[in-house]
């Protein structure tokens, strides 16, 4: 799978404002600082079915900051930097802002309990863990 690149000039500010205005994607945001994630931790970690995962990733990846890779039955996902300038920046803020978030802190303590134990979840059992892409993961 692979995304379509938006030129400097082609990239839709709007549709990136409204993508960072909701809730469930910021989440969704927050939980792929530094990794490359499948959608079964989202699923596990926010409480919300696979298909409104899904949904929520298809749009972040039409406005061109999430990437989606398949590795056989599995797809991952990871925060992709926007070549556009200001949206760069104001992904790079939005991001800087959820770590300082006590509900973001969270679902990040959520997530890094089920990165390091996976067989506890169902949907977890036989997941590949997240690949670490910085220093930002915990597990």
């Amino acid at each position: 799978m692979t995304d379509a690149t938006h030129s400097p000039k082609s990239f839709d500010l709007a549709l990136l404002f409204a993508a960072l205005a909701d809730g469930t994607r910021l989440r969704l945001l927050n939980l792929m600082q530094g990794k490359e994630v499948c959608v079964c931790y989202f699923v596990e970690v926010l409480g919300q079915s696979q298909p409104k995962i899904s949904r929520h990733l298809a749009y972040l990846r039409r406005v061109g900051i999430v990437a989606a890779r398949r590795e056989g039955k599995w797809i991952h996902y990871q925060i992709v930097t926007p070549t556009h300038s200001g949206a760069a920046s104001i992904l790079r803020e939005t991001l800087a802002a959820l770590a300082q978030d006590r509900a973001m802190q969270a679902d990040l303590a959520r997530f890094n309990r089920a990165c390091c134990n996976p067989t506890r979840g169902t949907l977890l059992k036989g997941a590949p863990q997240p690949t670490q892409i910085s220093s930002l993961c915990a597990c």
